[in-house]
């Protein structure tokens, strides 16, 4: 009788922690799931210290600390392992709070649920490995508990759905998502690029699942995590996980992204927290209007895209019947450049432009391909 009164508490527990990643009410002031904690567990006394300052804040869900951390090269600090658990079920005890551990093998499955952790995640390293997914996801069958996803480092909308199905095809039913940023070639300005095109297409697709956002691992460095935390919000994600510790500069792991409890409730404090809908009248007949005419406007642009298309088509013939590359280099150059010029006097980013023509280019080029090809 008492595992099943615990197992009924966690259960409604889990309820009431998901309840919040979605807004019941669109006019109401609930704000997203905070999950907040030192990057890694790196003693008792730090891992109890920071949860009691994160309880204090009144603004955290969620305690989190990694446990277990995969690196990039062998030689860096991989986590204390699974001496740091009874850490975290003592911090839970004393705050009140849930916990949030990484796993990524089947036994870290079973040492965190035996260590009372509430919601495992399943990080960017270990969602890029089908195979590391389908491990945790076999170790996860007849659990009832909360398993978020981090996208996988690299930009793969297909990986990432593809963890979502394995944990599912578990039995596990409440599933959540986070979007940590993807590596890029060149990137500089994030840790992690956002890439925030990648998650708006995993919530189109994906919309019954809840969207958090992890701005410490996009950000890398403290400076830019509340312009980050402040996309998210405005692009209506569900939740925020933000690293904290208590003496950020000594941190063992991730030391530049990480912030003091105090600084993370400034930095909630600072955020703008918006609806996705409101009941307002005026509001929503502005909007339709303006919406009406966003419509128009794209029927137009798609005219005259199906207009170009035909004209691409011809040009193909006529390449065809004197056997001329498809490619004119020359000419391509010469269209980037016109379009650069005036979409910047039209107020349009170079690199909107940029994305734009290499679509219509690709779309170009496809079209005379299948003229080229069509008899043979």
């Amino acid at each position: 009788m008492d595992d099943y009164r615990l197992w009924s508490e966690k259960h409604q527990m889990m309820e009431q922690i998901l309840a919040k990643t979605k807004f019941s009410d669109p006019a109401s002031d609930k704000k997203p799931l905070i999950i907040s904690g030192p990057c890694s567990a790196e003693t008792e006394e730090q891992v109890l210290d920071t949860a009691l300052r994160l309880a204090k804040t009144g603004k955290v869900d969620v305690l989190r600390a990694g446990i277990w951390k995969p690196r990039t090269r062998p030689g860096s600090f991989e986590g204390i392992g699974v001496t740091g658990l009874p850490w975290l079920q003592k911090a839970k005890e004393l705050t009140g709070l849930p916990l949030a551990v990484e796993v990524a093998t089947a036994k870290q499955v079973e040492e965190a649920l035996q260590h009372g952790v509430d919601i495992l995640w399943i990080g960017a390293r270990t969602t890029v490995n089908p195979f590391s997914v389908q491990e945790v996801a076999d170790a996860l069958k007849g659990v009832d508990t909360t398993v978020l996803i981090k996208n996988p480092i690299n930009p793969d909308l297909e990986l990432w759905i593809g963890a979502v199905e394995r944990v599912r095809n578990s039995g596990i039913t409440k599933v959540g998502l986070i979007h940590r940023g993807f590596s890029s070639y060149g990137n500089t300005e994030y840790r992690n690029a956002p890439m925030w095109h990648l998650p708006i297409e995993m919530k189109r697709r994906m919309p019954e699942l809840p969207m958090i956002c992890d701005p410490s691992h996009i950000s890398g460095r403290r400076d830019i995590l509340q312009e980050v935390a402040q996309e998210a919000v405005d692009l209506d994600y569900d939740g925020l996980m933000l690293e904290s510790h208590i003496d950020p500069d000594k941190a063992w792991s991730d030391a530049k992204q990480q912030v003091t409890p105090e600084r993370l409730a400034e930095i909630l404090e600072g955020i703008t927290w918006r609806h996705e809908r409101t009941d307002k009248k005026e509001f929503n007949s502005a909007l339709d209007k303006l919406r009406g005419q966003i419509n128009q406007i794209d029927d137009e642009i798609m005219l005259l895209l199906g207009n170009r298309m035909k004209i691409a088509e011809k040009i193909g013939i006529y390449k065809k019947e004197n056997n001329v590359t498809i490619l004119q280099t020359n000419r391509w150059n010469e269209i980037l450049q016109r379009g650069i010029a005036k979409g910047e006097k039209l107020g349009l980013t170079k690199d909107f432009i940029l994305k734009y023509f290499d679509a219509v280019h690709l779309e170009s080029i496809n079209r005379q391909n299948r003229v080229m090809n069509e008899d043979k």
